[in-house]
């Protein structure tokens, strides 16, 4: 149980900030920029059991978003982290950001970077060089034997671009440092060549941006910005445009021009390419044609020392037993161990006790003694079949039927989750299934969760079980 406090009126731009960084672990960094810096923190409200919390909006377009599509939860779910309280969000329009107060008298919070009228700006190549995070260098990339190769690599096609690895494909499991590599490379190659022009992306921006200028007739201008505007190209979650007819074809040949007149393309995805399912065979060619590196989970040294790099960056004091412990306990996902660093902190922060094992044991519920019974591959599975009422069995049989794919996708991503545990050994608790079965389940998951309301409440219910 975590110890409820009343929220002081100057801790709230402190708290503002430490629920950000909770989103930003939970929403990409496209989603963020254009949906939660747009947004005001307004204040707080104590409604009996619950913190309302509010923000404005600058127009009913940001605020439908906000509330229709998933990020109402996360706002929630970051504030409820930090505060221990249940959390309600509340959006009002505020157009010209009037400074009336609110709340418990607090003055309007604006995130960092918030713009005025989002999305509402013409497109230009300048606005893709805006996206990239000046934060995310090299320097500040932990290497480890698990993503060696994969940083040696960009760090050879931002210093040597289109000279050897053209495209450099980078693929990984979610959270493991994909698009901090991409931000490293643009931020690299800027620096050595300062009138260069990078453009960083996603595909869904690329695959919406396309559908826009297919509907404006605009078409001409979209080649001609992605195929002559810039001298670099980096576009994370290439998977997106697989199965997308229009997309694929106009990704194509925009890949040919580009490689034709010697630019430098990267690209990242959550597998590789020959398991990109629904993606063009001729796609899949010019991926393999250039030079394809992975990353792994990282080893436990490894984990340490982000932890402690992270630490170093944000001006926090990690006892050592609490960086080992958590790096024990966070196996699989690097965003996953950062995050757990901004709820120690703001947890710290605003209620004054230091970092300690204790802290964390209580802050992320890893009691040892719990941990071992909980957190196990059998626990999971017996806690899905029994929300979903089926067997065992069904989980580890090849059947293909809708009511028990679903769960057991959901146990494969529980357990990948939760229990640190290879693909391969994922899948020998699975009836044998191999790493490209598990890789999909998870990836399914992960993409229900964001879109589809039955399988985060599924997820959930679950999650609550265990």
């Amino acid at each position: 149980m975590r110890t409820r406090f009343e929220i002081d009126p100057s801790h709230l731009p402190e708290l503002w900030q430490s629920a950000l960084k909770l989103i930003q672990q939970e929403v990409v960094a496209e989603q963020v920029r254009a949906w939660i810096m747009p947004l005001e923190f307004l204040g707080t409200q104590h409604d009996g059991e619950v913190l309302s919390v509010q923000f404005g909006a600058p127009n009913d377009w940001v605020r439908n978003w906000v509330l229709n599509n998933g990020h109402k939860r996360t706002i929630e779910s970051a504030f409820q982290q930090i505060t221990g309280l249940p959390c309600s969000l509340q959006i009002e329009v505020r157009a010209h950001r009037e400074r009336d107060e609110i709340g418990n008298g607090s003055e309007p919070v604006a995130a960092p970077g918030s713009l005025e009228q989002p999305l509402e700006r013409p497109r230009s190549p300048q606005q893709h060089e805006d996206r990239i995070d000046p934060n995310l260098t090299f320097a500040s990339f932990i290497v480890g034997n698990s993503n060696r190769f994969a940083q040696a690599s960009a760090v050879n096609v931002a210093e040597k671009p289109a000279q050897g690895y053209n495209p450099l494909f980078l693929y990984s499991p979610p959270g493991l440092g994909k698009t901090h590599l991409l931000h490293a490379i643009a931020n690299h190659f800027k620096t050595l060549n300062p009138n260069a022009r990078v453009a960083y992306l996603s595909a869904e921006q690329f695959v919406n941006e396309l559908v826009e200028s297919l509907k404006r007739g605009q078409m001409i201008q979209f080649r001609n910005k992605y195929r002559n505007s810039f001298d670099m190209i980096l576009i994370d979650d290439i998977q997106f445009i697989a199965g997308k007819g229009s997309s694929e074809e106009e990704f194509f040949h925009t890949f040919n021009a580009l490689h034709s007149s010697r630019r430098q393309i990267v690209v990242t995805s959550d597998r590789p390419p020959k398991e990109i399912e629904s993606l063009e065979e001729r796609v899949k060619t010019r991926f393999l044609h250039g030079l394809v590196a992975d990353i792994q989970p990282p080893e436990i040294e490894t984990r340490i020392a982000i932890l402690r790099g992270k630490a170093e960056r944000d001006d926090v004091y990690l006892p050592d037993d609490v960086a080992t412990f958590l790096a024990t306990h966070v196996k699989s996902n690097v965003r996953e161990l950062e995050g757990v660093l901004v709820k120690l902190k703001a947890q710290s922060s605003l209620t004054g006790a230091e970092i300690s094992l204790e802290m964390a044991k209580k802050e992320l519920n890893f009691a040892e003694s719990e941990s071992e019974n909980t957190f196990t591959v059998e626990a999971i599975q017996a806690a899905v079949v029994k929300h979903f009422n089926i067997k065992i069995q069904d989980l580890k049989s090849t059947s293909r039927a809708s009511a028990v794919t679903r769960p057991r996708h959901i146990a494969i991503y529980l357990t990948r989750k939760y229990t640190g545990l290879g693909l391969k050994d994922i899948g020998a608790h699975f009836g044998g299934r191999d790493h490209t079965s598990i890789l999909h389940a998870c990836h399914v998951i992960e993409k229900g969760i964001e879109n589809e309301p039955t399988i985060r409440d599924a997820v959930e219910s679950i999650q609550d079980l265990l």
